[in-house]
């Protein structure tokens, strides 16, 4: 699923595709903004992304679907 996190102050976002399930970053982002002091999460590479809440502009959590490749006939 693709994850993109809009950072206050920041002219660009930060995208990436993870193996977490829309709930689990829908959560991660929900613990975040109610006390945590950062957002934390891990794409699909093992990569850790670690935003300060406060920072948070939004976040977009894609569907869950993948993509598709090549031509539908």
């Amino acid at each position: 699923m693709d994850v993109r996190i809009g950072i206050q102050n920041s002219p660009r976002e930060l995208g990436f595709e993870t193996d977490q399930t829309a709930a689990e970053v829908e959560q991660a982002v929900a613990d975040a903004l109610a006390g945590k002091a950062q957002l934390r999460l891990t794409d699909s590479k093992g990569n850790v992304y670690v935003v300060p809440s406060a920072a948070l502009a939004y976040v977009e959590i894609g569907s869950e679907e993948s993509r598709r490749v090549g031509f539908v006939a």
